[in-house]
């Protein structure tokens, strides 16, 4: 690229000869090019209009993002990886986020403690009370749930509490059941963290990798059979030796009448609950999935699938604030507040 002192920077895009005009970067607040680019810099643009007739195209100064996120494909049926998305630029961080970083669930793990409820025996119209409890935490300290939206809605129907991930209810709920009820639930998941039996656990304080629950929510599609997930079919060598070939593992999860009771309410999540941005979708193709947001939005999930494959997306930041990590270290009950 150029950068004169005046007028715009010179850019090749492919065969394109593009220039970049002070208003395509006027965000930066920069008068001239030149302060920010030298001549050979590789410069990250977004496109908004390509004129195949005169070989030009229209740009703008694209913006690095603070921001990382990863995106993990698995086949129902099989367990077979179709694709991954470890990060927004290998060249930038080899980190691979889809199976190396262990986030905070947030209200992705919810399915797992209402898959326990359905099992032992409540149903979609059993009534949870979405009303102000306290908990004792040890050490004087009192552990006091809220809802997201800082709100209480009173006596409310099983499904309508997972459809608007209401996190008094889901609280409740593993009290009822007893904490290390539901972690066994997660274990049979495919979950490897030991997590401990806190009530917050319910709301997604532990940990899990994006393949892990991925992996997971495959169970519900697949009639209550978890298929161990692979990303590779086989490898030969040049003379066609077969050295390795993976195939599907099957795993007894759940019972195919609980995995059936659990997508038709992670459908519901889609149609009216928090991801009804996807209910159009939900509307043509059989879909269903669930949300999970993290306290100030440091970690954002959707997990979302179809009879076929089921599909995982993380959203967040790889460190967290100093302040936000000294709060966490509090107490292990109030590591956790708000999801959805």
């Amino acid at each position: 690229m150029t950068a004169p002192k005046t007028g715009p920077a010179r850019l090749r895009l492919g065969a394109y000869p593009v220039d970049l005009p002070r208003e395509a970067y006027a965000w930066t607040g920069r008068r001239v090019a030149a302060d920010l680019f030298k001549p050979g810099d590789l410069v990250e643009v977004a496109i908004t209009k390509i004129d195949e007739a005169a070989k030009t195209a229209t740009v703008t100064l694209d913006q690095t993002p603070l921001v990382e996120g990863a995106v993990l494909a698995i086949e129902n049926r099989t367990g077979r990886i179709k694709a991954m998305v470890g990060g927004w630029s290998f060249g930038r961080s080899k980190f691979n986020r889809a199976v190396q970083a262990y986030r905070q669930l947030g209200s992705t793990f919810k399915p797992i403690v209402y898959t326990a409820a359905i099992d032992r025996g409540f149903t979609p119209t059993s009534i949870l009370v979405d009303a102000p409890v306290s908990y004792s935490a040890g050490n004087g300290q009192i552990y006091s749930p809220h809802n997201y939206d800082h709100t209480f809605e009173g006596a409310i129907t099983l499904r309508h509490a997972l459809e608007e991930s209401r996190n008094v209810p889901a609280i409740k709920m593993m009290d009822t059941l007893g904490a290390k009820n539901v972690l066994a639930y997660a274990k049979r998941f495919g979950f490897e963290e030991d997590f401990p039996p806190y009530l917050p656990i319910a709301l997604g304080a532990g940990d899990g990798t994006l393949l892990e629950v991925t992996s997971a929510y495959t169970v519900f599609p697949n009639q209550g059979v978890r298929m161990k997930p692979f990303d590779v079919l086989r490898v030969m060598d040049r003379d066609g030796n077969l050295l390795e070939e993976n195939r599907a593992e099957p795993v007894d999860v759940v019972r195919a009448d609980t995995a059936f009771m659990m997508t038709n309410l992670l459908t519901g999540v889609l149609i009216r609950g928090t991801g009804q941005r996807a209910a159009g979708l939900a509307s043509e193709w059989p879909l269903a999935g669930k949300t999970g947001t993290v306290d100030d939005n440091t970690d954002a999930w959707f997990i979302g699938f179809d009879p076929d494959i089921t599909v995982g997306v993380w959203v967040g930041y790889d460190e967290r604030s100093r302040s936000e990590a000294r709060s966490r270290v509090r107490s292990p009950l109030c590591r956790f507040g708000w999801s959805s």
